[in-house]
C-alpha cells in the first residue's frame, strides 16, 4: 500500500508544461527523489529495424507511432526504433512507490507483468533548431524495483516477490532491448535532434527535487544509424 506522504499531487497543481508548486528543492521532508544516469543513455543508443509481427506486444501496449496502427499495416512492415537504456537512482530520503495501490496495477498477459503506473518515463525527440516536437514514446512501469544498490543499501523491492518500488540509494535500470525502451522514428528524416528522456513526467509521485528527473542528448541522425554526445541533465 502507498505511503500516505507518496499520495499524488492533486490535479491542480501543474501545468502541462510546468512542475508543481513544490517542484523546487525543498530538503524539509523525507521525500524520494529520482535522478536518471545521463552517462548510462549515452553509452548504448542505437538504430533497431524490427518487422511489426514481432512488435506485437509493444503496438498492445502502444509503444509505436501512430502511422503503425494504419489499417494498411501488415505483418511484414519494419519500423525504425531509436533504442536507448535507462538508469534512474532514487538519491531521495524515502522509497519511490507506485502512484497506484496494488489492487488496481493493471496485467498486460503479453509481456507477463503489471503496470504499476500509467508512465513512469516520457521520451521526446525534438528539433535541434526549433525544439519542435517530432516523435515520442513512454514507458509504463516495466516493473519498478531494486535492480542494484550502493554499498551499505539492501534491495527491498523485486518483480519476483510481486512488490514494486525503489529504496533509497538504488537504482532502477532497463537496458536498450526491451519492449518500448525506444522512440519509433519510422517517420523521421536524417537530421540533427535532441532525446529528452524525463522520469515520473506527470508529477504522480511526490519527490524533494524535480529539477533532476530530465535527461537531454543530442542525435545525429543519418537515416542509417545515429551519434550520440553530450548526454546532461537538464531541468526541462
Amino acid at each position: 500500500m502507498q505511503p500516505a506522504f507518496l499520495q499524488p499531487i492533486s490535479p491542480g497543481r501543474t501545468s502541462p508544461n510546468s512542475a508543481p508548486e513544490s517542484a523546487h528543492r525543498t530538503g524539509t521532508r523525507d521525500l524520494p527523489d529520482l535522478v536518471p544516469d545521463p552517462n548510462y543513455v549515452q553509452a548504448s543508443v542505437y538504430i533497431q529495424r524490427a518487422h511489426m509481427y514481432s512488435l506485437r506486444c509493444a503496438s498492445e501496449e502502444k509503444c509505436l507511432s501512430s502511422s503503425a496502427y494504419s489499417p494498411e499495416t501488415t505483418d511484414y512492415d519494419v519500423r525504425v526504433l531509436l533504442r536507448f537504456p535507462q538508469r534512474v537512482k532514487n538519491r531521495g530520503k524515502a522509497d519511490f512507490m507506485p502512484n497506484r495501490p496494488q489492487h488496481t496495477w493493471e496485467w498486460h498477459s503479453c509481456h507477463q507483468h503489471y503496470h504499476s503506473m500509467d508512465e513512469f518515463s516520457h521520451y521526446d525527440l525534438l528539433e535541434a533548431s526549433s525544439g519542435r516536437k517530432v516523435a515520442e514514446g513512454h514507458k509504463a512501469s516495466f516493473c519498478l524495483e531494486d535492480t542494484t544498490c550502493d554499498f551499505g543499501h539492501l534491495k527491498r523491492y523485486a518483480c519476483t516477490a510481486h512488490t514494486q518500488g525503489l529504496s533509497p540509494g538504488c537504482y532502477d535500470t532497463y537496458n536498450a532491448d526491451i519492449d518500448c525502451q525506444w522512440i519509433d522514428i519510422t517517420d523521421v528524416q536524417p537530421g540533427n535532434y535532441i532525446l529528452k528522456l524525463q522520469v515520473n513526467p506527470k508529477f504522480l509521485v511526490r519527490e524533494s527535487d524535480y529539477t533532476n528527473n530530465v535527461v537531454r542528448c543530442n542525435i545525429h541522425y543519418t537515416g542509417r544509424f545515429v551519434r550520440t554526445t553530450n548526454c546532461k541533465l537538464s531541468q526541462v
